[in-house]
């Protein structure tokens, strides 16, 4: 199994909520891009929530807009043993020092998990600081889990919203 490393945080100052995932799948690290499967729909989703076109921005202006937005992004895993992309094959992994990144988030008031891996060991790394926060477990945006529809998985994703400067979009 190859080791895989995860990118760097995409948050600031101004960051309200942040996006945790587990590890980048293979088309993500071949691009050193969040989210860079044509399939995965975290970026349409996204983009839906906050009334932005995002699948047709450049990579760079997506993270820009998020930014702009308050939202930031990370992932749960610091590194991993995994072949292929499917969380159910990561092993060996080590954590990201989550505690550390939101003690440099003044403004941080949510913490969404970008399916079920991500939350169940996002939610062990923080511990009891995760009462801090609002906590949203969202359906994974990975096309490996599809047997939620993208309508289904956008009413869930849309509760982000409260957590946005203005409360919505």
């Amino acid at each position: 199994m190859t080791l895989k490393k995860c990118f760097p945080p995409v948050a600031d100052h101004n960051t309200r909520i942040l996006i945790l995932g587990s590890l980048p799948g293979e088309a993500s690290l071949a691009h050193n891009q969040y989210y860079a499967h044509r399939q995965n729909r975290f970026w349409a989703l996204v983009g839906d929530v906050i009334g932005e076109h995002l699948v047709n921005m450049e990579y760079a202006d997506r993270l820009h807009t998020l930014l702009k937005r308050g939202i930031g992004l990370w992932d749960v895993v610091a590194q991993a043993r995994r072949t292929g992309s499917l969380d159910s094959q990561i092993r060996e992994h080590a954590s990201n020092d989550l505690l550390a990144l939101i003690e440099t988030l003044p403004s941080l008031s949510a913490i969404a998990f970008n399916g079920g891996t991500a939350a169940k060991l996002g939610e062990r790394a923080l511990g009891s600081h995760a009462s801090r926060y609002r906590i949203l477990r969202l359906p994974s945006t990975s096309p490996a889990h599809a047997s939620l529809s993208y309508a289904a998985k956008l009413v869930q994703w849309r509760e982000i919203r409260q957590s946005l400067p203005d409360g919505e979009a």
